[in-house]
């Protein structure tokens, strides 16, 4: 049995996509509510999958011995990154992890979790998955904390060295869309343009980046769920490891791709970034791949014209979702 937590949501619905297209159907689908609603439900509506769950009734039924999986994908969490609540935020993204990767070191099952690069706070101790330089990170805020926490207790305990945990870069793509604020840039822009024909971008209050100029790893759906059955294929690879393009590309980059997408001349508006982000925002984001490449993926990522190319003509302007019969 395969299980994914945070099924319903967005990376969680795109890996069991992806795994119907292997066809795979005896899954385990977990995620926050007992029964899925609004925009999540939609994305699993067209996906196989043999039992949806609450992760609490999940956590019971593991401990009960009446769940029993091959291989736990865990990549639900709280992923609202201006979320203020930390004890919410510990229970859901720390908490929880550490009883399922306790129940997985224990009965020999496969773990496979989310971290996340906004482990690497302002980026200034470099971008790399080496496990030395998890005690130099400092996350801007509460989430990114929360994922390196379990990051740096998993490395204590020795874990790593029996599990994978996969630090996504900025993920946009398909089924994203009940994500509200922390939807990806490119539905926001696509949005925008069909209303305004214009984009807004956050002005820079650093002096070393222009307007637009901050530069992210932006990853696609797709590439990031490939990335994450690379670990499911080879089950002798152990520890932490970047999922990103290893190239970063400006905002300025990513609005023109979405103008150009969508036939459209670019025509992009700056302005003042909000109080309540600016103090942990990141102006610099770059994957450091070489372990990755290392463990032998050796796909080409998605350039970013592609990625946003095929998600707004293929998903967006028919307001559509991954599903087996759609590649």
């Amino acid at each position: 049995m395969i299980v994914v937590t945070g099924g319903a949501g967005f990376i969680g619905s795109a890996l069991v996509w992806k795994l119907n297209t292997r066809g795979y159907g005896e899954i385990t689908v977990v995620d926050e509510e007992k029964v899925p609603s609004g925009l999540k439900k939609e994305n699993l509506k067209s996906l196989n999958f043999e039992r949806y769950i609450s992760k609490n009734d999940f956590l019971g039924g593991l401990t009960s011995g009446k769940i029993k999986p091959d291989v736990i994908f865990h990549l639900g969490a709280c992923s609202k990154t201006t979320e203020t609540d930390t004890d919410y935020i510990m229970e859901t993204n720390y908490d929880y992890t550490k009883e399922l990767a306790s129940y997985a070191v224990r009965n020999n099952v496969r773990f496979i979790y989310a971290s996340s690069a906004a482990t690497y706070g302002d980026g200034s101790p470099g971008f790399s998955d080496s496990h030395e330089n998890l005690k130099n990170l400092k996350p801007l805020n509460i989430y990114g904390k929360s994922k390196h926490l379990f990051d740096l207790y998993a490395m204590r305990k020795g874990l790593l060295d029996e599990m994978v945990g996969i630090k996504y870069f900025n993920v946009f793509g398909p089924n994203e869309y009940h994500k509200a604020d922390m939807r990806s840039f490119v539905v926001k822009a696509y949005e925008q343009i069909q209303k305004t024909g214009k984009v807004k971008l956050f002005k820079s209050n650093k002096k070393e980046y222009g307007d637009g100029e901050q530069k992210r790893d932006f990853l696609y759906v797709k590439d990031a769920v490939d990335i994450t059955l690379h670990f499911f294929d080879n089950p002798g690879l152990c520890g932490i490891f970047n999922a990103g393009t290893g190239i970063p590309r400006t905002w300025n980059d990513l609005a023109v791709s979405v103008f150009k997408a969508c036939d459209k001349p670019a025509k992009i508006e700056y302005i003042e970034m909000p109080k309540n982000i600016a103090g942990q925002y990141q102006y610099y984001t770059c994957a450091s791949i070489d372990k990755l490449r290392k463990s032998r993926y050796e796909k080409p990522m998605s350039t970013l014209e592609e990625a946003v190319d095929d998600y707004v003509n293929n998903y967006l302007v028919h307001e559509r979702r991954l599903s087996p019969g759609v590649l």
